[in-house]
């Protein structure tokens, strides 16, 4: 497993939105819309392999009260 920090799901959204607003100016370069798009699809990427982390953590209770992993 990586000891690397992970950033929070809501961090990431509050970043992805950022490079959004950036990209919706329209002093934008063509070189600066091509690197924000770069961050966004992997800001995007880490969203989703967070959200898949997450929903493997989820706990479904069965008939008896009992918990297994989803």
């Amino acid at each position: 497993m990586s000891n690397e920090k992970t950033e929070s799901l809501e961090t990431l959204f509050e970043t992805l939105d950022v490079v959004v607003q950036r990209l919706e100016k329209e002093e934008i370069t063509l070189e600066e819309s091509f690197s924000l798009y770069q961050q966004g699809m992997e800001l995007l990427k880490k969203c989703n392999e967070t959200i898949d982390v997450v929903e493997k953590k989820v706990q479904l209770l069965d008939e008896k009260g009992g918990y297994h992993d989803f």
